[in-house]
């Protein structure tokens, strides 16, 4: 942690009344889904500055394990898929320490310096796994992008964890040392 970023922690109690704790529990029990609408809410009803309020809403979300609680939402009724889903996670992990796992609202974004994995719990029974893998031809498993569009340039339907096999951990590397 930076050093001003330490500094604006330590002085909150002071300048806002609260400490970071205190502000995530508040928020938590708010759980807003916009950033802006935290920020908002913080400023309106408690008068933070904007500079506390974004540097609280941004800091309680890392506490409150917003990601956690993405992937949950995503596999809800879903929770079969979940095996494969941290088996995924669990391989690309190994591929480096330059990758960043992204939740999002429908799908988790593996990203180096770009996305060159997106996985998404796309049925019940099925997870799609998006690669960036420019100028590779389709085959009867590795398929064109489908749902994905622009976002991927193909895509595997998983629905067993068997199918995390050496051929699709490949696609997996191959995409992330495409990713540069």
């Amino acid at each position: 942690m930076d050093k001003a970023l330490q500094t604006m922690i330590d002085n909150m109690p002071e300048k806002t009344g609260k400490s970071l704790e205190e502000w995530t529990k508040i928020l938590k029990a708010k759980s807003f889904s916009k950033h802006s609408e935290a920020v908002n809410f913080l400023k309106s009803e408690y008068g933070v500055t904007h500079g506390f309020a974004n540097t609280i809403v941004a800091l309680s979300k890392d506490d409150i394990g917003s990601d956690k609680d993405l992937v949950s939402e995503q596999y809800q009724g879903k929770e079969g898929l979940l095996p494969i889903y941290e088996g995924l996670i669990s391989y690309i992990k190994t591929l480096g320490d330059d990758i960043t796992i992204t939740p999002k609202k429908g799908s988790v974004s593996v990203i180096r310096k770009r996305q060159f994995v997106l996985i998404k719990p796309a049925t019940k029974t099925r997870i799609d796994l998006g690669f960036k893998l420019k100028d590779k031809p389709t085959t009867d498993r590795l398929e064109n992008s489908g749902p994905f569009g622009t976002m991927c340039t193909h895509r595997v339907q998983i629905f067993d964890l068997k199918e995390l096999d050496q051929e699709l951990k490949d696609w997996i590397k191959e995409a992330y040392e495409k990713s540069i």
